[in-house]
């Protein structure tokens, strides 16, 4: 998986991010400057999601201890914000000591959740057993080309996380704070949010949890966005997105699932097309997968009712669907979206961010590639930080016009599909002439 994520990267000229970004010293707090960010917690109650093992709070200490007790590829706890959120705007960064009260090594990984879009920050190291270290995730880091990550007013946990999980691995969690203080973070000019995933019907410009009709009691949904000029009786394009592979390294945290998505909201703004974030699906147990496809036929089975179901029930336009995809969900496009001849014909077109079909990861050979190509009914193709040469066998037998740019940002992330940089607004142009916005029937 790391020579995939390498791979992707290197193939789209940018720097390597697996290494992540030059290590900096963490600013020191001033003496005092200290914010427990632990008042809400009085039990394990009050955690969040509990992965892989078990967490018991301790009060006396202020500290809690997660226990993995089975093995697989990450155990975590989640220590979630208050619900009025932590005002977190001038703050620099969030510090936790971790102690590895366990008897073997730990990859352990510190992570300041992001409440909306992609890039959350962390800290990452591997203790011994009886090692213990101050961990800090930097609130104002930025990427490669000084683009904010996140905005620390928008935080919504910390996730403490243990890689490669071995049945009997145990850290304490201590100390956990905001510190250091700054000026006001300010959102760069120009850029969107993420709409928040929220519970509840489909409107306009709620972006919720949506089930297909028979997968109630599953675990099976996509989430669902209505533009917010939606209303009853027009016909809206809609562009169905593919998240990348689940993945946690110093450099990326991606969890795999549809609430990463985001190329789509910010490929029409959050207007004139319906956006929907898509699930790989595995039928044999109701369940999302975060690695891999899932089952690929079910997952293309899925993409097709969920496509029947936005159109009937939400005016979607069946001439105007796009497929787009990050990393895993751009190789998705062909291995996906051209897996038989009854989904390949859906699509006019396709944008792919960071990979691309027949690389050969996860089954994806080129030599399957250049078969599902010959499926392509579409109109057009997009890339972003793809080489036209790696992807020229495919693109031949497509035979399409094709756009290439470099989104400038160097790093592994959907970041720039929510900024105005000049290839975000090459992809929204591209949008738009294809779908011809200015035929979309409106009441």
């Amino acid at each position: 998986m790391r020579a995939w994520l390498a791979a992707a990267v290197l193939g789209a000229g940018l720097a390597s991010w697996a290494n992540g970004q030059a290590e900096e010293a963490a600013p020191a707090p001033a003496a005092g400057d200290r914010r427990s960010l632990w008042p809400q917690i009085r039990s394990a109650a009050d955690l969040g999601e509990i992965r892989g093992g078990s967490a018991a709070w301790d009060p006396g200490t202020v500290a809690l201890v997660l226990t993995v007790n089975q093995d697989g590829p990450h155990a975590w706890a989640d220590i979630p914000a208050p619900a009025e959120g932590w005002d977190l705007s001038r703050r620099t960064q969030i510090e936790a000591s971790v102690e590895n009260v366990g008897t073997v090594p730990a990859e352990v990984q510190v992570w300041a959740v992001a409440a909306r879009g992609w890039d959350s920050v962390g800290d990452v190291a591997r203790l011994a057993p009886g090692e213990a270290r101050l961990f800090a995730c930097r609130l104002r880091e930025t990427f490669p080309d000084g683009t904010p990550k996140l905005d620390p007013g928008r935080v919504s946990g910390v996730r403490v996380l243990v890689r490669s999980a071995t049945a009997g691995m145990a850290v304490r969690v201590a100390g956990l704070a905001a510190t250091g203080e700054t000026e006001p973070w300010t959102r760069p000019e120009g850029r969107i949010e993420l709409p928040a995933v929220v519970e509840g019907p489909a409107a306009p410009g709620r972006r919720v949890r949506y089930q297909l009709s028979g997968d109630e009691g599953t675990h099976i949904a996509c989430l669902l966005h209505l533009p917010d000029d939606w209303r009853p009786g027009g016909v809206y394009p809609v562009i169905l997105e593919y998240p990348g592979n689940v993945f946690y390294t110093k450099a990326c945290y991606s969890t795999g699932l549809p609430d990463q998505c985001g190329i789509g909201y910010g490929m029409a703004r959050g207007r004139g097309a319906i956006w929907v974030s898509m699930p790989f699906v595995e039928r044999k147990t109701n369940s999302i997968a975060e690695n891999g496809w899932g089952n690929p036929d079910d997952t293309a089975d899925y993409c097709l009712r969920v496509v029947d179901e936005v159109c009937r029930n939400f005016a979607g336009d069946r001439r105007n669907l796009i497929l787009t995809g990050f990393s895993r969900g751009a190789i998705a496009c062909g291995f996906i979206g051209l897996r038989n001849d009854r989904i390949a014909p859906l699509w006019k077109g396709f944008h792919l961010c960071q990979h691309y079909d027949g690389d050969g990861w996860n089954g994806a050979t080129l030599e399957g590639a250049l078969e599902r190509a010959k499926r392509f009914r579409g109109s057009a193709v997009f890339h972003t930080d793809n080489s036209a040469d790696r992807v020229k066998p495919v693109n031949d037998i497509m035979n399409v016009p094709t756009t290439f740019v470099n989104s400038g940002l160097g790093f592994h992330s959907i970041a720039m599909f929510l900024d105005d940089r000049e290839s975000t607004q090459q992809v929204r142009r591209w949008f738009a002439e294809l779908v011809d916005t200015a035929r979309t029937v409106r009441p």
